[in-house]
Parts: structure tokens; sequence; C-alpha cells
């Protein structure tokens, strides 16, 4: 996943490299750069983020072993 967000960011980095103005090449950065790419990694994480999520709620329910006795009296 990161290898294709590496090759987009090194090619809009050529693209506004190349642009003629520097307001040019803000613009390119921030639009097809910046913006694409934050897009592109929250989407392709969210399989990851899910897991993290939902593993400690499964955890949680089970009751736990070495701590039968009950925490008020």
């Amino acid at each position: 996943m990161y290898i294709v967000a590496i090759g987009w960011a090194y090619v809009i980095l050529m693209m506004a490299i190349t642009a003629s103005s520097f307001g040019k090449a803000l613009a390119i950065l921030i639009f097809l750069g910046a913006l694409p790419l934050i897009l592109f990694v929250y989407i392709a994480d969210r399989p990851r983020r899910r897991r993290s999520v939902t593993v400690p709620d499964q955890v949680s329910n089970q009751p736990n072993a070495a701590d039968a006795k009950p925490d008020q009296h």
C-alpha cells in the first residue's frame, strides 16, 4: 500500500517542480498530491483500524479467570 503512495508522491513532486510558477506548484502539491494521498491512506488503512477496534471489544467481553472475586463487596 505504501509503495503506491510513495510512487504517487514522487510523480506529483516532479510535476510541481516543472510547474511554471510557485502558485501552480503549490496547487499541484495540495490538490493532486496531499489531498488524494490522505484519502488513499485513509481508505487503504481502514481494515487495520477496524481490526484494532474489534479485537479489544472481544477481549473485554471474556471473563478474567485471574480476577474471580467481585470488585465490590
